[in-house]
Parts: C-alpha cells; structure tokens; sequence
C-alpha cells in the first residue's frame, strides 16, 4: 500500500512538472502590440550552425582533440542558450495564443488554439534537446540532432504571423521581425 502511494504521488509530481515545463512562466501576453517587449530574437541559421554535423566533423578533423572538445562544448553551450531563449519566446506566443483563443471569431480562435497547440510542443521539445545537447557536452563523440528544433520555432513563427494577419490585417507581418 505505502509503494502504491509513493509511486501515485511521484507520478502526480512528474505530471506536475511536466504541465510547468510545457506552460512556461511568462507574463500575460493580451495582443501583439507589445509582443516586442517580451521577445528574445533567436537567429535560426546561428543555431543550425552550432549543432550542424558536417560543422561538427570539419572541426573535428581540422582541431587537435583537446581544442576541439572545448570549442565543441562551448559551441553547445552557445546552442542552449538559443534553445532556452526559444522556449522562453514560446511561453510568451502560448500566453499570446490563449489569448486569441478567446476571441468571438473563430478564425483568429482557431489560430490561437493552433499557436498554443504548437508552443507546447515546442516547449517540450526544447526541454528534451536540451537534455541531448548537454549529453553532447558531457560526451562529445555523441551524434545530436536537435536541427528539427529550428524548423519547430520557424513553424510556430509562421503561426504567429498567420495570427497576426487575422488580428491586425495591416501590422500583423510585421511581428516576424520580432522573432
């Protein structure tokens, strides 16, 4: 009984931690008007670069070893940090799209309920490359693969500009330029 109870309660807090993992801590978020303010820009290519195999053997074969291993930690390094930022962005869009999920058309709640479906998953996706990238640092000869992350946060940027130009029919492609 008391191993039943242990193993419901800590299956009660992992689900915890997941939800708070997958919703995000960010401020309330009501339009895009000040969208810019909580956004961190992320550039795709620099990260595409930083995790990028063939990049990865170039160095290797081109680096003696000990100077390869600390550019290739430092380079995974750099890539957490963009992963985390995208995450951080994607709590912001999940609170924008929670939003506009609200709203009376159902045009703009659609593409809120896609934006939050797409934040989420991006969220989690993030706390599972980040896993695979700091395994990268600890053991360099491991192969990563977190380059479908990138196409993950250009498809919830494309959600957003959709969103935007339901919105905002004359402003909202500017939002692009924000992410």
């Amino acid at each position: 009984m008391i191993t039943t109870s242990v193993l419901v309660g800590t299956s009660l807090l992992a689900l915890l931690f997941l939800i708070r993992i997958a919703k995000g801590r960010a401020s309330t978020i009501h339009g895009l008007d000040n969208l810019g303010e909580h956004i961190r820009p992320v550039d795709v290519n620099a990260f595409r670069n930083l995790v990028d195999p063939e990049e990865e053997e170039f160095l290797r074969t081109n680096l003696p070893p000990a100077e390869f291993r600390a550019i290739h930690r430092e380079r995974l390094r750099a890539a957490v940090d963009y992963v985390s930022c995208a995450a951080q962005n994607a709590a912001v869009l999940l609170r924008l799209g929670e939003a506009a999920r609200r709203s009376p058309d159902p045009a703009i709640a659609e593409a809120g309920e896609t934006l939050v479906d797409s934040a989420i998953r991006l969220r989690l996706y993030a706390f599972h490359a980040r896993g695979r990238i700091y395994l990268g640092i600890l053991l360099p000869g491991v192969r990563l693969s977190p380059v479908s992350f990138a196409e993950s946060y250009e498809r919830m940027t494309g959600l957003v500009i959709q969103l935007g130009r339901l919105q905002y029919p004359a402003t909202g492609a500017r939002v692009a330029a924000a992410l």
